[in-house]
């Protein structure tokens, strides 16, 4: 965070005095929630993205989908279309964006909607397909919804309790809004992460009782994937090739790249950047593009030299307990 924009924190404050008027008219219920009589799981964060949302939306469905009829609900940012959508075969993603087609391509058997309004998309579900449990992507400060069970994000290296409001910092929403989480993660960490600063992030995060805490990485594959082509890491070593990033935090995925011994150029774009015909037509005259999953849904329509390295979240440890979670809180709501 660049130190210049400590000179925006006046304006922090007034961003935050309206959130807090706004938490506290949702806590006194002068302004509505509707709280549902079947599993509604929130995934989300306090920070304006980059945290892992999307690879921890597809574990939890994976999880719940072996047993459970399951829909991931997300808001479809910057997608073309409006109101509520439901992912069929026809469904491109400028109709629904990026992360929801991600989702509806991968995981199979999984119903993927998108709305703007929460609180509509989870009727317009119920009247459909009846699902047993709905995930909400992204939906912590969606305060309409009160879900019956909230996970919060929060990234190593960068925990929301070290962060400072919008826009001097990265928070969109309150610190003291993480008591509404049954279940924190810390995601993103080093696979060798001690425990004597497992035990240190856990002070800093200040818990409240019952509030559980896991941490977990972020796992590469080992061959890029394109519709044209498969290659190994051995193999790309050979390639004069791109890294195209329209991601929040490109860091990790790029640390991992440059661990491998890889060289290559990067192009930064915005978070879910649309790029425009004479982007494409640059990147057409690219040897080798390599990218992110998300990335790779909006550029693989309009590229054939194109892969990406998928990614899965694991868990340093607790794994277990944190499946039991997860699935306890569905039993119990079912």
């Amino acid at each position: 965070m660049g130190s210049w924009r400590k000179l925006l924190l006046p304006f922090s404050w007034i961003y935050g005095a309206i959130i807090l008027v706004r938490n506290y008219l949702f806590d006194v219920q002068v302004l509505k929630s509707v709280r549902y009589n079947f599993p509604v799981i929130c995934i989300g964060n306090l920070s304006v993205g980059g945290t892992g949302k999307t690879p921890m939306t597809e574990y939890v469905a994976k999880l719940l989908n072996v047993s459970y009829k399951t829909a991931i609900l997300s808001r479809g940012y910057k997608r073309s279309s409006k109101g509520f959508v439901l992912a069929s075969e026809d469904t491109t993603v400028e109709i629904i964006g990026d992360e929801p087609f991600q989702y509806f391509q991968k995981l199979k058997g999984v119903t993927v909607a998108v709305d703007e309004n929460r609180q509509h998309g989870i009727s317009e579900l119920q009247q459909t397909l009846n699902p047993d449990v709905v995930i909400l992507d992204d939906a912590f400060q969606h305060r309409k919804v009160t879900a019956g069970l909230n996970i919060l994000l929060t990234m190593y290296g960068d925990l929301y309790v070290d962060d400072l409001l919008l826009p001097a910092g990265n928070l969109r929403d309150l610190k003291s809004q993480a008591r509404r989480a049954a279940i924190i993660v810390v995601t993103k960490c080093p696979i060798d992460l001690e425990e004597i600063e497992k035990q240190e992030i856990k002070r800093k995060l200040r818990l409240r009782a019952g509030q559980q805490v896991f941490f977990s990485t972020i796992a590469y594959q080992k061959e890029f994937l394109g519709s044209q082509s498969q290659l190994s890491l051995a193999a790309i070593k050979d390639k004069n090739f791109t890294v195209v990033t329209g991601i929040a935090n490109p860091a990790p995925f790029l640390s991992y790249l440059k661990g491998q011994g890889l060289q290559f150029e990067h192009l930064k774009y915005r978070d879910h950047h649309k790029f425009s015909a004479r982007e494409i037509d640059t990147l057409k005259k690219k040897e080798l593009i390599v990218t992110t999953e998300k990335d790779y849904v909006r550029l693989a329509p309009e590229l054939n030299n194109v892969v990406y390295l998928p990614i899965k979240t694991t868990f340093l440890d607790g794994k277990e307990a944190f499946d039991a979670a997860i699935l306890n809180f569905v039993q119990n709501h079912g």
